[in-house]
């Protein structure tokens, strides 16, 4: 079998618990080919982020080009983009590639660290219309208008239910045309949930690299992304990563 090539397009994390790291870590244990196109280094930790410095636009695009154009791509995951200039030249750049694009519009860190200004959500826009899903937790599908309003632009999203109080966590798949779809699992009570959203959207991305239906790459991700959860080796002191180390998909 043909070993599926997922582009990540994110932000670096130090700590490794989320951000590309997290990515490159769920991408391999799900038997998938990772690669990087790096838009912003952070100083970060299980306790919040320090420091942030955002990356040219062109090196940004040169990463991805560089990846595309040699090993080619059978999906995209986007991540934290950093600023809006960076977000149309991911627009224009995805125009031309035919693979299935999971765009996780990250706005803020599970610690409450902020990761992208109003300028920049609005440039979520172009990303959400061309992406194959879009994967919002509660405050950045707030952030986004709501529910109601991306239905009703045509978007197909993943609305995440962790960060609600709810008992049974609930995610919901909107599609154009179709009726909502929901799961439901236990909630799972841990303070290691650092890289949750990153790792949903990578195992996604990487069920849909390797063929998977988008409903069952969903499924899959899930399952993952509970696993590592459950199997987080306890490190750092607040919001500590997750094992996906542990996991085999």
């Amino acid at each position: 079998m043909k070993t599926p090539r997922i582009l990540v397009i994110a932000g670096s994390d130090s700590s490794g618990g989320a951000g590309i790291q997290a990515d490159i870590k769920t991408i391999t244990m799900l038997g998938g080919h990772a690669m990087t196109a790096i838009t912003a280094i952070t100083a970060q930790n299980t306790l919040g982020v320090q420091a942030v410095e955002v990356l040219p636009p062109a090196i940004i695009i040169a990463q991805a080009r560089s990846c595309i154009d040699d090993i080619g791509v059978d999906a995209v995951k986007i991540g934290m983009l950093g600023s809006p200039a960076i977000a149309e030249a991911v627009a224009d750049l995805l125009n031309d590639v035919d693979a299935p694009v999971v765009f996780d519009p990250v706005m803020v860190t599970t610690s409450g660290s902020v990761l992208a200004d109003q300028a920049t959500v609005a440039a979520f826009e172009r990303l959400m219309a061309l992406a194959t899903l879009t994967t919002p937790n509660v405050p950045e599908l707030d952030a986004l208008g709501g529910a109601g309003a991306l239905a009703a632009r045509g978007i197909a999203f993943l609305a995440k239910g962790g960060d609600a109080p709810d008992d049974p966590v609930t995610d919901t798949l909107h599609r154009p045309g179709h009726e909502p779809l929901s799961w439901q699992s236990p909630r799972i009570e841990t303070r290691h949930t650092h890289g949750t959203g990153c790792t949903l959207a990578s195992a996604i991305a990487a069920g849909l690299g390797a063929g998977l239906g988008l409903v069952a790459a969903i499924e899959q991700a899930r399952a993952f992304t509970r696993a590592a959860m459950l199997a987080a080796p306890g490190l750092g002191r607040g919001s500590g990563p997750l094992g996906q180390q542990a996991v085999r998909g």
